[in-house]
């Protein structure tokens, strides 16, 4: 992800017999030669700073002003140092007490949002009831739909179900190193749409994001480890020690920036055509820090230990990528409106 990442996204509507593509968000560049120009210039063509051909328009749907509560859905075999490293950093988004440069601070960038009454998207971002599914009831490979599934299986549990809040809860479904999805490393490393009431019972904005640290690291949590067809590029070191959970950081924040500004895939996005939105962390993948774009994050921060991060979380610290501010049209971070 850190160089050139691309991110394709793609959306498929309809209202009995779906095939659905969710809007998704990618890493880096498999279709790329070894020793490409495209690494070294950019494929991707998304860079810091302005340009008059972005042009990210509001289309009028809902965008979640009310308090968002996030409810993750822990699918297979996890650790509970990993889900520590994913509780706080959710719990970090409304921090106000993190030191500079924070992701409270980044998330200021995703409340610049309003729906079409100029309220704006909720400061607060909560972590919500929790639903474990250890013994992997659908089966160590899903479908997109079958992870639609999933979710309807943990907010209709006999014990403990999920709480159904369609219009500020966002469901997390979070897969263990050892389950694949759908176009996962090929395509995506995570995903968000809403569910269908044929299946789910309920229209729910849900997002997916896969541990890969088993099936494609190099992809889906670079730079913390890197791909076979770049020779020589060593992996950055992990603020947290655990790869695979450091990978998801940035996709989860990917995924909850875009849901809460864009939850029916009918708010906030760039372009024309909503069956391939472009929407607020899509515009800066791959930049991280001061300068980024094309193959650099941008400026990064190194803690004394050698890790490397750009935001700091309730006792940890963190790699997020930034996203589109549509007030100055640029690609911004923490620093920004980090005071």
């Amino acid at each position: 992800m850190l160089r050139v990442p691309v991110l394709l996204s793609f959306v498929a509507v309809a209202t009995l017999v779906v095939v659905v593509t969710p809007v998704t968000g990618y890493r880096p560049w498999p279709y790329f030669k070894p020793n490409s120009s495209d690494l070294m210039f950019g494929g991707s063509k998304k860079y810091e700073g302005s340009s008059e051909f972005v042009h990210m328009r509001y289309h009028m749907g809902p965008v979640l002003t009310a308090n968002i509560t996030i409810h993750p859905i822990w699918y297979g075999r996890w650790q509970n140092s990993q889900k520590k490293i994913i509780r706080e950093f959710i719990n970090s988004i409304s921090a106000v007490d993190s030191k500079h440069p924070s992701v409270a601070g980044w998330w200021k960038t995703v409340q610049l949002y309003t729906d079409q009454t100029g309220a704006n998207i909720s400061r607060t971002v909560l972590l919500g009831e929790e639903k474990n599914d250890r013994f992997y009831s659908h089966g160590k490979s899903l479908t997109r739909l079958s992870i639609q599934s999933v979710i309807k299986s943990a907010v209709t549990a006999r014990t403990k179900p999920l709480p159904i809040n369609p219009k500020s809860g966002l469901y997390l479904l979070l897969t263990s190193d050892d389950v694949y999805v759908q176009d996962f490393c090929g395509q995506v490393c995570g995903f968000h749409y809403f569910t269908f009431p044929s299946i789910v019972g309920y229209t729910l904005p849900y997002a997916w994001v896969g541990n890969s640290a088993k099936l494609c690291p190099g992809i889906c949590a670079y730079p913390f480890a890197v791909p076979t067809y770049m020779p020589g590029l060593k992996p950055l070191k992990s603020p947290n020690g655990d790869v695979g959970v450091d990978g998801m950081i940035s996709v989860i924040a990917h995924e909850v920036a875009e849901l809460a500004s864009n939850p029916l895939v009918n708010a906030w996005y760039a372009g024309q055509d909503p069956v391939a939105p472009v929407e607020i962390a899509d515009l800066c993948e791959g930049i991280y820090g001061t300068g980024g774009g094309g193959s650099y994050t941008g400026q990064l921060l190194n803690d004394r230990d050698g890790a490397t991060y750009n935001m700091n979380g309730i006792r940890r610290r963190y790699l997020v990528q930034w996203v589109w501010n549509h007030i100055v049209s640029y690609c911004t971070g923490p620093n920004a409106l980090d005071q």
